[in-house]
């Protein structure tokens, strides 16, 4: 990857995206020795402009930025890296220093959330006891929110309507993580059918 540094006065902007959630979680600076030691220690570092300073991100609280990928822009003067943060990302407190209404992606955080019970079951765990009756009585849940998810539809109030559709896209990624498939499986497939 060739970053042209020069175009910004040896500054590039670096997007920062949570590799699971795709969820923008903030905006840096890097100049070329900032860029050189998140690829070295694999965790992001910034260029403080008013600290006139590197900056890793996560140095004081400890929520640092797993570097998972980067990707350059078209005109090589923009980064964009996808990491796994190791807690909240802003000063904050906040997921993201971006003030959204919620997490646009959590259907994603979900699947995340169901992986883990997926490979640390506990006890109290539903998705646990689900899965301990096997992929029939998965499977068969699916079909059960499916036929509700109509009914409400059909028949009952939105509120109603948006629960059962919850349900049953919950349930979906069980099965789809049961089936050892991802919401990501399914995206590049719709995306396949659209072109």
């Amino acid at each position: 990857m060739t970053i042209d540094f020069n175009k910004g006065d040896g500054l590039v902007p670096v997007v920062i995206q949570d590799d699971q959630t795709l969820e923008v979680l903030m905006l840096g600076y890097m100049n070329e020795e900032a860029w050189n030691k998140t690829q070295a220690e694999n965790k992001v570092t910034f260029y403080s402009r008013s600290k006139n300073r590197l900056w890793t991100k996560g140095e004081e609280s400890g929520n640092f930025l797993e570097v998972v990928s980067s990707h350059i822009d078209c005109d090589n003067d923009t980064l964009l890296i996808k990491v796994h943060p190791a807690g909240p990302t802003c000063h904050t407190g906040s997921r993201s220093c971006f003030n959204t209404e919620y997490n646009q992606n959590f259907l994603l955080k979900l699947e995340a959330i169901v992986k883990s019970r997926f490979d640390f079951p506990t006890e109290e765990s539903y998705v646990n006891r689900l899965r301990s009756k096997g992929i029939n009585k998965i499977a068969q849940k699916v079909g059960e929110e499916a036929v509700e998810t109509v009914i409400a539809a059909l028949n009952e109030t939105e509120h109603d309507f948006i629960n059962e559709s919850s349900d049953l896209l919950f349930h979906l990624i069980v099965l789809l993580r049961e089936k050892g498939l991802s919401l990501k499986d399914i995206a590049k497939n719709l995306e396949g059918r659209h072109q």
